[in-house]
C-alpha cells in the first residue's frame, strides 16, 4: 500500500527524515495510521524515535516548499519521473494507493497510466472516499486507488476531514491491500 500526497512537511520532514511528518497534518495522518495498525506509534518527533510503517510507504510528488505555497502543474511534471521510479521499485506487489488531496490525485493518475494501468475516461475528480479499480495488466495486478481529502488543518478544523473518516478510509485501503490488523 502506498500513500501519495503533497511534498514533505516543510517544518519537520527534514528533522524526522520521513515523509508527511513534523507538522499538524502529519501528526493527524500518523495518528490515523497508528489507529489502523499501519504505524508502530502515533507520532514522529525525530530520527530514531522508533516509528515504523507496516505494509505501506509514503511518496511526495512535489518539492519541499514553505507552508501556504501551492504546487503547480509544472512542479508535478518535473517531479513525475521520481514518483514513477518509486512506483517501479514497489513492483507488481502494489495493491492499493491512497492519494491525499487534489495535488496527490492529479500527480498520481498520470504515473499509473504511464505504468500501464488503464485509466477511466473521463478521469474522476478527487474526493474523500472516491475509489477506482484499475484492471490488472501483463506485469501488474489489479490496483485499488482511493482518494482522501488532505489532512491539512484547514480541512480537519472545518470538519471536512475527521479523524474517524481518515481511519475508516485507511482501514478499507489496508484491507484491499491484503494487510492484516498490524499492517502485515
Amino acid at each position: 500500500m502506498a500513500i501519495v500526497g503533497p511534498a514533505p512537511a516543510a517544518h519537520g520532514g527534514n528533522r524526522t527524515g520521513r515523509m508527511f511528518t513534523g507538522d499538524a497534518s502529519g501528526d493527524f495522518l500518523f495518528a490515523a495510521l497508528h489507529a489502523v495498525g499501519l504505524a508502530s506509534q502515533a507520532t514522529a518527533t525525530h530520527r530514531g524515535d522508533g516509528l515504523e510503517l507496516y505494509g505501506g510507504t509514503g511518496h511526495g510528488p512535489g518539492a519541499l516548499r514553505s507552508a501556504g505555497e501551492q504546487a503547480d502543474t509544472p512542479e508535478r511534471r518535473t517531479c513525475r519521473p521520481w514518483l514513477a521510479a518509486e512506483f517501479e521499485l514497489l513492483g507488481p506487489g502494489l495493491r492499493a494507493v491512497v492519494a491525499l488531496g487534489a495535488f496527490g490525485w492529479q500527480a498520481l493518475l498520470p504515473v499509473l497510466g504511464d505504468a500501464g494501468w488503464p485509466l477511466p475516461r473521463p478521469r474522476p475528480a478527487v474526493g474523500h472516499g472516491v475509489q477506482l479499480t484499475l484492471a490488472a495488466t501483463g506485469r501488474r495486478q489489479e490496483l485499488q486507488v482511493m482518494g482522501s481529502y488532505h489532512p491539512s488543518q484547514r480541512n480537519t478544523f472545518a470538519g471536512r476531514l475527521t479523524f474517524n473518516m481518515l481511519v475508516e478510509l485507511l482501514a478499507r485501503a489496508a484491507g484491499l491491500a491484503g494487510l492484516g490488523p498490524t499492517g502485515r
